[in-house]
């Protein structure tokens, strides 16, 4: 049946602003490109509810200079730049070779102003990208990992439906010391040999949704040192408002859900989720 006009405007009405957080924390994996706002308008409303301060990702070539440029005028916005998986394959399908190394090198320029402070999204994804692809996005997804090293950043990591191959490539190649999994989809044994890799594990809205007790699962034994939120807005809007755009200021919504997750109060989980991220991102 098709949605109401009325059903409509409700999904697409911007959400509430919760509660003001204790404790600032940081969302530490957005798209305020994406997103249907100014970025002062974003940072302002975010700051209202303690969320002082963003980290922006350029997710193919253009956007990376996007997010370099928006942080540089902006000092509460920092950038992480990369070749989003499914960028790399598509580089290469078009271009050959020449095309994805041409577009790697110039995100290697990028990720060396001092406005980037972590080499992503990078990583592997098994979900939109067929076999055909696979070996252009790893073998991106190893220049990724050899510049985060080089430069010595975090690399932030999107892993989808690739578990196994990603903790592969990262064991053959040496992972960075600092390396986030961004939007965490694994599951509680999976989190279990993050953690004992000593990789940060940061989760976003979908840990909120009634599908998710696995995640969940995995979020109750990420030790409290590992910790991060993101918002990876304007996806992955937390409930009750899942459908709706999503943007850094709802992160407390996300941060109290996992607070009860974890059996502990929304300071105490702040106060780790921020030391952990001025740590993993040296903010």
């Amino acid at each position: 049946m098709p949605m109401s006009k009325t059903a409509q405007a409700a999904r697409a009405e911007t959400p509430p602003s919760p509660l003001p957080l204790a404790v600032p924390v940081i969302d530490s994996h957005t798209h305020l490109d994406m997103q249907e706002t100014t970025v002062a308008e974003a940072l302002a409303k975010a700051e209202a509810v303690g969320v002082t301060q963003v980290v922006q990702i350029g997710c193919d070539v253009e956007r990376a200079r996007w997010a370099v440029a928006t942080a540089e005028e902006h000092p509460a916005v920092h950038a992480a730049v990369a070749l989003h998986p499914n960028e790399a394959p598509r580089l290469a399908a078009e271009g050959g070779d020449a095309a994805l190394d041409a577009a790697l090198a110039e995100i290697a320029e990028l990720a060396a102003h001092p406005a980037v402070v972590a080499i992503g999204e990078t990583g592997l994804d098994h979900f939109r990208t067929g076999d055909d692809g696979r070996a252009a996005q790893e073998r991106s997804f190893r220049r990724h990992i050899a510049l985060a090293k080089e430069l010595d950043k975090a690399l932030v990591i999107h892993d989808r439906d690739a578990h196994e191959d990603v903790l592969r490539v990262l064991e053959d190649e040496g992972a960075p010391e600092r390396t986030v999994f961004h939007c965490f989809s694994g599951d509680a044994d999976f989190a279990r040999r993050c953690a004992e890799a000593g990789h940060y594990m940061s989760f976003a809205g979908n840990v909120t949704f009634k599908s998710a007790q696995p995640l969940r699962d995995a979020l109750a034994v990420v030790p409290d040192h590992l910790l991060l939120v993101e918002t990876d807005a304007p996806f992955l809007t937390p409930a009750p408002y899942r459908g709706r755009p999503n943007a850094p200021y709802l992160i407390p919504y996300t941060l109290r859900v996992m607070a009860e997750v974890r059996a502990t109060d929304e300071t105490t989980l702040a106060t780790h989720i921020a030391a952990n991220t001025a740590r993993a991102l040296r903010l």
